[in-house]
C-alpha cells in the first residue's frame, strides 16, 4: 500500500468539495509530487468515478474523500422554521422556492462500494469514524486509509478503527469542520498545540491541517507533523474550479476577517465573515445536510449574481496568503 512517506513533497491538497477541487488541480498536485484528493461529498456515484478515471489517466498517487453520514439527521422541524426565516431572502434574489429538508446520507455505501470495485491509492474520511470493518475492506484493496480528527478523543476513535493515518484539523481551517458530531461544538486548540496533543497518544503519521497558507507556516508545522493539509492556498490556483464570486471574495479588501458558521449549512464552517453569516448564524440549527439543502437555491442565486454577502465563501484564517498561478507554484511557495 502507498504511505504518506512515498510522496516527493509532504503537501496534501485538500479535498474541497463543491467546485474548487477538479481532476485538474488532483493532477497538478501529483505532478508536483504532492497529494490531492477527489471530493467525494455533493457528487453523484457516476460523477465520481469519471472524475477517478480522468484523474487516474495521468496522476500517480491521489486520493478521495468521503463524508460518513450521521444516523440522526437533526430536528428537521427547526430547519424548517429557519427555511421560513430565509424565504423573503429567497425572494428577494430570485431564488425557486426553498425545498423541504430529508435526510440524506450523500450515497456512501454506494461510493464506498465502487471504490472497493475500482481502487484508489488513498482514501479520506471526514465528518466521522469509519467502522473499522470498512478500514479492513480497503485496507485488503491496497487503498490506504486515513481520517479526519478535531480532538484527541476523535484520533483514539480512528486509530481504534485501525486507519493507517490521521489528518488533524485544527480551528483555523477553512471550510467545514470535521467534528464526529454535527451537534458538538469544535474545540478552538490552537492547530499546532491539537497536533502535539495528538502526537503524544498516538503513534500514526499525522498530517496537520489549518490556516497554513505560508513557507513559514508549512516549516513550522513539519516539525511536529509528517506532512500538511492545505485547501485555501489552492482556491486561487489556475487549475482550480474555484467560483468567479469566490475568487473575487478571496482577494477583496473589504473582508478582513474570517469567522465560524453553521448559516450555510448546519455544520460549523470558516469562511470571510458577511451578512448571511451576521443575520443568520445565531438561528440556523445544527442539523446537517437539512440546513445545507435549504440554502442552496440562496448561495447558488447569490453567486450567479456576484453578491458576494450571501454565499459561502469558505476561507482558513491565512486566506490572505492565497495567491493565483499553476498549483505547481503554489506547491513550491509553500514549502519555500
Amino acid at each position: 500500500m502507498p504511505t504518506l512517506f512515498d510522496l516527493t513533497k509532504p503537501i496534501v491538497v485538500a479535498p474541497m468539495a463543491g467546485g474548487p477541487s477538479t481532476p485538474e488541480l488532483v493532477i497538478a498536485a501529483a505532478q508536483a509530487g504532492a497529494l490531492g484528493f477527489l471530493p467525494g461529498g455533493y457528487r453523484s456515484v457516476a460523477d465520481l468515478m469519471d472524475q477517478i478515471a480522468e484523474t487516474r489517466s495521468s496522476a500517480g498517487l491521489f486520493g478521495v474523500n468521503l463524508f460518513v453520514p450521521e444516523d440522526d439527521p437533526g430536528d428537521l422541524d427547526a430547519v424548517r422554521a429557519y427555511r421560513d426565516e430565509l424565504r423573503p431572502l429567497a425572494e428577494q434574489l430570485g431564488a425557486p422556492d426553498l425545498p423541504d429538508p430529508t435526510p440524506d446520507d450523500d450515497a456512501f455505501e454506494s461510493k464506498v462500494e465502487a471504490l472497493l470495485d475500482d481502487p484508489v491509492p488513498f482514501v479520506s474520511f471526514t465528518f466521522g469514524c469509519p467502522d473499522p470493518a470498512l478500514v479492513r475492506r480497503l485496507r485488503d484493496r491496497g487503498t490506504t486509509v486515513l481520517a479526519t480528527v478535531t480532538c484527541v478523543d476523535d484520533a483514539g476513535r480512528a486509530e481504534a478503527a485501525d486507519v493507517d493515518a490521521l489528518i488533524v484539523q485544527g480551528p483555523e481551517a477553512g471550510g467545514h469542520r470535521a467534528t464526529f458530531a454535527c451537534a458538538s461544538e469544535p474545540g478552538m486548540t490552537s492547530l499546532g498545540q491539537l497536533v502535539t496533543e495528538i502526537k503524544l497518544a498516538s503513534e500514526l503519521p499525522l498530517v496537520a491541517a489549518g490556516g497554513l497558507g505560508s513557507s513559514v507556516m508549512v516549516t513550522s508545522a513539519l516539525r511536529i507533523a509528517d506532512a500538511v493539509q492545505v485547501g485555501t492556498a489552492f482556491l486561487l490556483a489556475d487549475e482550480a474550479g474555484t467560483s468567479a464570486a469566490h475568487r473575487a471574495a478571496l482577494v477583496d479588501p473589504a473582508f478582513t476577517e474570517t469567522a465560524v458558521t453553521r448559516a450555510f449549512s448546519g455544520r460549523p464552517a470558516r469562511g470571510l465573515r458577511n451578512r448571511f453569516m451576521d443575520e443568520y448564524g445565531s438561528t440556523a440549527p445544527p442539523a446537517y445536510p437539512g440546513v445545507n439543502q435549504v440554502t442552496t437555491p440562496i448561495r447558488r442565486a447569490a453567486a450567479a449574481a456576484g453578491d458576494l454577502q450571501h454565499v459561502h465563501l469558505w476561507a482558513g484564517t491565512a486566506w490572505q496568503e492565497a495567491r493565483p498561478g499553476p498549483a505547481t507554484e503554489i506547491v513550491d511557495r509553500l514549502l519555500g
